[in-house]
């Protein structure tokens, strides 16, 4: 998968595996996880899908209509890819903390529901629920963050809700930040993620 490596200062801070939004590419959260995580190396990927040219992660059929059989096909794909980086880079497999928006939030979040070992912890930014019923894994203790817009056009207050019932049923510890921002990322919810990163995950 086409992505940027960057390595990072501190050997015990987590890896930041950067998952962009559809249309974005691997150069667009790069700012972002030195933000949230200065220490950090950095993991950013490229969705492999290409939708009227922009990038995605996997396929949809229509707005907020995924095709889940790619999505099932993808999320093994990325999952066997994380581990092919880490023995590349040297850093630790189980040392990964997911940080995606949009489209990246969404197959970071199939992550979770499909391994219990795919992240230390996720910063998922307006994300939707993946798949539905499904046996989701033992997630105790990973900490969740989730960026959520009360009037996000593309992803539901409720459908939120159902993502951090279903989450927290896994015995994850999920943290939900609410904008009023509709589907954009804002500063105030980066710096939301920030802070709850310091909490979870001090340097």
């Amino acid at each position: 998968m086409k992505h940027i490596f960057e390595q990072g200062t501190s050997s015990s801070a987590p890896t930041l595996v950067l998952l962009h939004g559809t249309g974005g590419t691997e150069r667009d959260l790069i700012t972002l996880g030195q933000r949230i995580s200065p220490g950090s190396s950095l993991l950013s990927i490229r969705g492999n899908i290409l939708e009227n040219g922009m990038p995605r992660f996997f396929r949809r059929l229509a707005e907020g209509i995924f095709d889940e059989e790619d999505l099932v096909f993808r999320t093994k794909e990325l999952y066997d890819f994380l581990d092919e980086a880490a023995a590349q880079y040297g850093i630790d497999r189980r040392n990964f903390v997911a940080v995606g928006y949009s489209n990246g939030a969404n197959i970071a979040g199939s992550l979770l529901f499909h391994y219990s070992d795919a992240f230390k912890g996720a910063i998922l930014h307006h994300p939707m629920v993946p798949l539905r019923g499904l046996a989701l894994p033992d997630l105790s203790g990973t900490p969740i963050f989730i960026g959520a817009g009360t009037n996000d056009p593309i992803c539901s207050a409720s459908e939120t809700e159902e993502l951090q019932q279903l989450l927290g049923g896994t015995g994850a510890d999920v943290a939900v930040h609410w904008e009023n921002y509709g589907h954009q990322l804002t500063a105030s919810e980066v710096n939301a993620a920030t802070k709850w990163f310091q909490v979870h995950f001090p340097a």
